[in-house]
Formats: C-alpha cells, sequence, structure tokens
C-alpha cells in the first residue's frame, strides 16, 4: 500500500461491510480482496444490520463495552460462555458469569440470518 494513509479507523460489524461490498459490486466489479471478504462474510451466520446496530447500542450503554468488543460479540454470535470468555479474554477488566449469561440472553432475543 504505498503511498496510502489510514486517516481514520472504526470498527464496524460484518453485515454492514457485506451490504457496502454488495451495492459497491452493482456497479463495479470487486477485486480480490474485496471478493474474499464477501465470500467470507456470506458463509457465516449473523444478525440483520438493524438488529446488529441494536445489539451494540445496546451492549454499549447497559453493559459499559467498548464499541470493538460490541461489534466482535455480534460479529462472532456467540452461543455459550465459552464463546464469549473467548472475546473477553484480552479484554481490561473482569466480567463475571452474571453478566455474560445477560449478553447471552440479550442476544437470543434476536433472530440470526442463516
Amino acid at each position: 500500500m504505498i503511498g496510502k494513509e489510514i486517516i481514520e479507523s472504526e470498527p464496524i460489524p460484518g453485515v454492514k461491510v457485506k451490504e457496502v461490498l454488495d451495492e459497491f459490486s452493482e456497479t463495479n466489479e470487486l477485486n480480490y480482496e474485496q471478493n474474499v471478504t464477501l465470500g467470507h462474510l456470506e458463509r457465516f451466520k449473523r444478525y440483520s444490520l438493524e438488529d446488529a446496530e441494536e445489539i451494540m447500542e445496546k451492549l454499549q450503554t447497559d453493559f459499559n463495552l467498548r464499541t470493538r468488543v460490541a461489534v466482535h460479540i455480534v460479529d462472532l454470535v456467540p452461543q455459550d460462555l465459552a464463546d464469549l470468555r473467548l472475546i473477553f479474554a484480552k479484554e481490561p477488566g473482569q466480567h463475571d458469569k452474571e453478566e455474560m449469561e445477560k449478553i447471552l440472553e440479550l442476544l437470543e432475543q434476536y433472530d440470526i440470518i442463516e
């Protein structure tokens, strides 16, 4: 990436990336990296964009999670405490079992797109 510089970086959920790539592909040809990314995003289950944004907002306000962690939770769709513990493994601070169970309960309220 000679001559390119990252000006701003913000974590966004995979479902948003998929939407952007789908829209872009309607009028343009995707390059190799974009095709690989789109193929990867189509293989995994996910929430709808509206649900993902709503879940992220609730995770940030109700559980005081950083945006990056909320995006990981929405993208990875954890099914149990073990999955959620892996997401929190490198996060500062401790998250108790009750809090993680509440997060899983929140996620169960939303439908997953297969």
